[in-house]
């Protein structure tokens, strides 16, 4: 029996939906097979099984390689229950109450929003599918900007979507409960924290997704250098650059690397923290390591000692007699501890070496008033006090580094770390934290290279050998 024309219109109604269902953007992506296929974005997935272990996860990533989709996708899965069969991440049995945080209005409108819900002109068409999109709720500010939507879960309930800004201060984050929360861009550390506990009674989450041009801020050295050995069992990061997606043409990338400033080019190539224009050093990290060996007995060397109140670090340097190039090749970094440990640390490196002090450890400091550099020639160390000159210190450094006659072994793990916060604040100010091996290095470099010394030779090889043919004692 032929079907009416109601009946027939009909039909076709339900055939379209259950065509755009199938090919939203939610059931199309992360898709089992082609080119684009999830096996070839392993880092997205490794971000979203991390889920299910810690509590809050960083996705530190390049620009262009879908770290704002992959925060959208997982909202999306937590919003309506929708797991795909490989999910192996954190999952939530009933309906949520989440939210979607972004920069300012026009960019949580125009990125945020347009992931999850859709752009302005396209409402449903983001990340959660249309047909489970119950309601939105209209923002009184920016035109087509919305402050949150009510989306259905497989569970028969509703799970409540909210949108926010960093902007709104850490006051507009106080108070509720959330199960998920999705920074997109990376949140001042006042309003991270806030966030943070919004999710203590409910047991959620917290992922974060963004390039980190701010270098290694308060927020990118919590999930990077935590502080407490017990932070380790709760956040983790996943660093993912353009190498590590195939959607990139190599053409574009090309272009993009041409016109990006040198000083950004890890962080928005390789997720790769940057300190941008405030950087001391404005130069990438790569640049300047050189692998681990063992430098020759040959090499003249030296170190730089910076005494701190609460760290006292060391690092020693060595000149290649042939290039002239010197290589920093170790250190020595000690939190709380009395000048004869330092010694020991210092001689076990080779006695017989010099260095250079800290020119302050001339003066009464807190060790009874008794001047540091005394205290340490008498516990064996052969000192000068450096030269303080910081901003010629600063500019010779920087000339040895990008002329690449001054590079650092990777196994320097403190050195490195300092190098990537060094940076001037906003009045062009040195910012005087975690910045000792940085002081030791423009020390070693503006005085430490005069004192530069090979080890003695054994007196064995002084002995005199008898010379039989001529009768003559010889060396």
């Amino acid at each position: 029996m032929p079907l009416t024309v109601d009946e027939r219109l009909h039909y076709d109604r339900l055939i379209a939906e259950a065509v755009r269902r199938a090919t939203s953007r939610f059931s199309t992506f992360f898709s089992d097979d082609g080119p684009l296929a999830r096996s070839r974005y392993l880092k997205h997935l490794d971000f979203f099984a991390s889920g299910k272990k810690f509590k809050e996860r960083l996705f530190m990533a390049a620009n262009r390689v879908g770290k704002s989709e992959a925060g959208a996708y997982e909202l999306t899965c937590h919003l309506t229950g929708l797991y795909p069969h490989w999910w192996e991440g954190r999952r939530f049995e009933k309906p949520v109450e989440c939210w979607a945080v972004g920069t300012n209005s026009q960019t949580t409108r125009d990125i945020v929003q347009a992931k999850l819900l859709g752009s302005v002109q396209m409402p449903g068409t983001g990340m959660v599918p249309g047909h489970l999109i119950v309601s939105t709720i209209s923002s009184r500010g920016l035109p087509g900007a919305l402050e949150g939507g009510v989306i259905r879960h497989v569970s028969g309930g509703n799970s409540l979507l909210g949108l926010k800004t960093y902007e709104q201060g850490r006051q507009s984050f106080e108070g509720t409960s959330k199960d998920v929360i999705w920074c997109d861009e990376e949140p001042p550390a006042d309003c991270y924290t806030e966030m943070l506990y919004r999710t203590v009674t409910t047991k959620g989450i917290v992922m974060v997704t963004f390039t980190p041009l701010q270098g290694m801020s308060e927020v990118v050295k919590g999930f990077l250098e935590p502080e407490t050995d017990i932070a380790v069992d709760f956040k983790t990061f996943i660093q993912a650059g353009w190498k590590d997606v195939p959607h990139l043409d190599p053409e574009e990338q090309r272009a993009l690397m041409a016109t990006t400033p040198p000083y950004q080019i890890a962080a928005r190539t390789e997720g790769e923290p940057s300190l941008g224009s405030g950087a001391i050093y404005p130069i990438a990290e790569r640049e300047i390591l050189v692998p681990n060996t063992e430098i020759p007995a040959s090499w003249p060397k030296v170190y730089a000692l910076d005494v701190g109140w609460n760290r006292t670090a060391v690092v020693w340097g060595a000149k290649d007699p042939g290039s002239g190039r010197i290589v920093l090749y170790d250190e020595h970094y000690m939190g709380h501890g009395e000048p004869a440990s330092h010694a020991e640390g210092i001689r076990a490196r080779g006695a017989w070496m010099h260095g250079v002090i800290d020119p302050a450890s001339s003066g009464s400091n807190q060790v009874d008033g008794r001047k540091l550099i005394d205290i340490y020639g008498r516990l064996g160390l052969h000192l000068q006090p450096a030269v303080n000159a910081v901003e010629a210190g600063l500019t010779e450094t920087w000339n040895l580094l990008v002329s690449g006659r001054l590079v650092v072994q990777e196994h320097l793990s403190n050195w490195r770390s300092e190098f990537r916060k060094y940076h001037r604040d906003e009045q062009g100010k040195i910012v005087k934290v975690s910045d000792h091996l940085m002081d030791a290095t423009r020390y070693l470099i503006i005085s430490g290279r005069e004192h530069m010394k090979t080890p003695p030779r054994p007196l064995s090889s002084f002995a005199p050998v008898k010379d039989s043919s001529s009768g003559w004692m010889a060396n």
